[in-house]
Order: structure tokens, then sequence, then C-alpha cells
């Protein structure tokens, strides 16, 4: 298995940040108050999933990684 130099090359990553911009896109469309409560909860989870792979790859130890 080659060796990445950056999460972004991780094809679960990029996946990850399209999903993350749909995500936005759609919640953008809410009515204001839908938006402001159940908006925000999904873009904050809908982000979570890049920036814990961004979190991990920086990481040196593999187990720690996979986890």
């Amino acid at each position: 298995m080659p060796k990445l130099s950056s999460y972004r090359e991780r094809i679960v990553w990029q996946k990850s940040m399209t999903l993350a911009e749909r995500c936005y896109r759609m919640t953008r469309r809410f009515k204001r108050d839908d938006e402001l409560v159940l908006g925000h909860e999904i873009r904050k989870s809908c982000v979570s999933i890049p920036s814990k792979i961004a979190e991990g790859f920086g990481r040196h130890y593999t187990p720690e990684y996979i986890h």
C-alpha cells in the first residue's frame, strides 16, 4: 500500500467533504427556525467526519489513526 502524504488524498475524506458541502447547501433552504436549530446540528455533524479524518492523519501511531 503506497504511503499517502496527506489526508486529502484519501477517498473517504474527499467524499466526506462532498457530503459536508451538500449538507451546507441543503440546510440553507430550511425555514428560519429549522435552519437555526436543525440546520446547525446537521452542519456540525457532517463537518466532524472530515475533521476527524484529518486529525487522525496527524497522529503518527497507526492504531491511533485507525481508531
